[in-house]
């Protein structure tokens, strides 16, 4: 089964790990949020590509979720000292990532191929693509203005009261290579449980994207980060709320309304089935909580079973 996901964060991350366990790693096609990329110490930082890199390499930081493991942070704390901020942790060899990065953009090579030569380096069977080459980047307003989004997450750590959220530059950007054609030719779209509002929400805003997903063949589904009334991890159940959308497994559905076919939801929020239905999606409730690579596995699994048996 041919399978393409939309991703970003750390929860996207350890399900496309759980799925390349269960299917082979080249069906499976990842198209990764770029909303959260900036420029740190003059160099293009992706977070969420070299997350969902790192993880599928079995390079990435288990406890933080993050960044390589065994890391160092030798540079971080030198370049303290010429006065420039330092709220953006780097380590010294995922700076190596960035640098290889950032001479690539700048000898006239797109994100996307740029992104190519990252996977291929660090060993990655599945097909990564970014949502864009051209810049598309979330922002956040606050009390006191607008905040580039690692700013509101990283700096302020997500406690600033939200206003509005703006993807700025998606009105001109254009879905990057291959992105529509893995939407429109895939078996399954599965919509990672990332944040709706911030990692999902950039790669809808690009053109083509929505209406791809409304007119593939594939069954949609999407896996829901919303457990208990609460976010998992994160703030997306704050996003959600500024937003106007339920904290919930339905708000989530709302977030979709218009494509998604299926949503898998956690069995101890089984009482949403009937909302859910009613929404117009499938409902699959199952633990949805991945504290461990069993786990992981184990709702790759089951979202594989719940495709499997939709017709």
């Amino acid at each position: 089964m041919r399978i393409t996901a939309l991703a970003g964060g750390t929860g996207a991350a350890k399900l496309l790990r759980g799925l390349s366990h269960v299917l082979d790693p080249r069906d499976l096609t990842v198209i990764v949020n770029t909303g959260d990329d900036a420029e740190i110490w003059g160099l293009h930082v992706s977070p969420d590509l070299d997350t969902v890199c790192y993880t599928l390499a079995g390079l990435i930081d288990e406890r933080k979720g993050w960044g390589l493991a065994g890391e160092t942070f030798h540079a971080l704390d030198q370049i303290a000292r010429f006065g420039e901020p330092v709220w953006f942790n780097l380590g010294d060899r995922d700076l190596a990532t960035h640098l290889h990065r950032t001479r690539l953009l700048r000898e006239g090579r797109t994100l996307s191929e740029a992104t190519r030569a990252i996977v291929s380096a660090l060993g990655v069977s599945a097909r990564v693509l970014p949502m864009s080459d051209q810049p598309v980047r979330t922002r956040i307003l606050g009390p006191d203005g607008w905040l580039a989004f690692q700013e509101y997450f990283v700096r302020e750590k997500a406690q600033v009261e939200v206003r509005a959220v703006n993807y700025a530059g998606a009105p001109v950007a254009h879905a990057a290579p291959g992105v529509l054609d893995a939407i429109a030719t895939a078996d399954a779209v599965l919509v990672c449980p990332s944040n709706p509002i911030t990692s999902v929400g950039p790669i809808l805003a690009v053109s083509g994207v929505v209406e791809g997903l409304r007119t593939t063949e594939a069954t949609v589904a999407a896996i829901s980060p919303i457990v208990g009334g609460d976010a998992v991890s994160g703030p997306a159940g704050r996003l959600m709320a500024a937003a106007g959308l339920p904290v919930s497994a339905l708000g989530v559905a709302r977030a979709y309304a218009g494509w998604l076919d299926l949503l898998v939801f956690d069995e101890r929020d089984r009482a949403l089935g009937p909302a859910l239905r009613a929404a117009g999606v499938t409902p699959v409730a199952a633990p949805t909580i991945m504290s461990s690579r069993d786990a992981e596995v184990a709702l790759a699994r089951d979202v594989m079973r719940a495709l499997g048996s939709r017709p």
